[in-house]
């Protein structure tokens, strides 16, 4: 990975003034690998889109682009198109379109039942102004019916738009390109970038995994158990994993990488330091 390589970053919002102070000093310390933009992650329902669209503006200020996460689920047409709105005042050109999950306490999914519902509102009400991303999940969607039915949600969200795709994390590369190649078989060639977690801690990874249908093979899952409490041998074996996906990863084409940085930056320019020297 000697040669120059697209990548992006992923963050989300600061809760308190230290968090802010905080994730700006990370965020510099990740400006080094000069990412071609950066993402923030938003609540349900839209729930932290002002912690969103205040460290986008941030991150616009130190000289990067800035990728707010959009989700639609519990929101009005009238809410998207207000807040399209503050993008656009605010000079975001790329947006990350989610469905997302329905906050607690919210009776209905609301007027945009799914992401391809929300990329076509942003189309109808904004032509091309935005580069629009979403989702893609090589080992599927936990809430689909059927891996063919995700992929059906996924071509639809091209149809109606997207230019691109970030997947959900994964480690098997096989699962990346095999859902490349069927989607490609269904019309939606758009890129497919995929989604990448440095391994830092077992249990949080494990767990995190779990909730999102993300597969960790049982040989990696077995290993980092085996560790039990010790970090180092835990990040030195994160590395190699990692380093060796990402490696495949690019020589397969994957057009780019996007790191789930957990608004940490020592794995992922740990990471980086290690592909460079391949």
């Amino acid at each position: 990975m000697s040669q120059p390589f697209p990548i992006s970053l992923e963050f989300f919002p600061a809760k308190t003034p230290d968090g802010v102070t905080k994730y700006a000093a990370v965020r510099q310390e990740l400006y080094a690998l000069k990412p071609a933009f950066c993402s923030v992650t938003a609540g349900a329902g839209g729930s932290t889109h002002r912690g969103t669209l205040d460290m986008v503006r941030d991150i616009f200020t130190e000289g990067f682009e800035g990728a707010p996460h959009f989700t639609c689920v519990g929101a009005s047409k009238a809410s998207v198109v207000e807040a399209l709105g503050q993008f656009r005042e605010a000079g975001i050109r790329r947006i990350v379109a989610l469905r997302g999950d329905l906050p607690s306490g919210y009776g209905s999914h609301g007027e945009l039942r799914y992401a391809s519902d929300l990329v076509e509102l942003i189309r109808a009400e904004t032509g091309d102004h935005f580069h629009v991303e979403v989702a893609a999940y090589p080992e599927t969607h936990p809430q689909a019916k059927s891996p063919q039915a995700d992929l059906q949600a996924y071509a639809a969200k091209v149809k109606a738009g997207a230019n691109s795709s970030i997947t959900q994390l994964f480690f098997n590369a096989d699962a990346y390109f095999r859902f490349v190649d069927d989607a490609r078989a269904l019309g939606a060639d758009v890129p497919v970038v995929p989604g990448i977690m440095p391994i830092t801690n077992a249990s949080g990874l494990i767990r995190f995994a779990d909730n999102t249908g993300a597969e960790i093979p049982r040989w990696i899952r077995l290993r980092l158990q085996s560790f039990g409490d010790d970090v180092e041998s835990i990040k030195a074996f994160g590395l190699d994993v990692v380093s060796d996906l990402c490696e495949r990863l690019k020589a397969g084409g994957a057009p780019g990488l996007h790191v789930y940085t957990m608004n940490q930056s020592a794995a992922t320019l740990a990471l980086f330091e290690r592909l460079k020297g391949r």
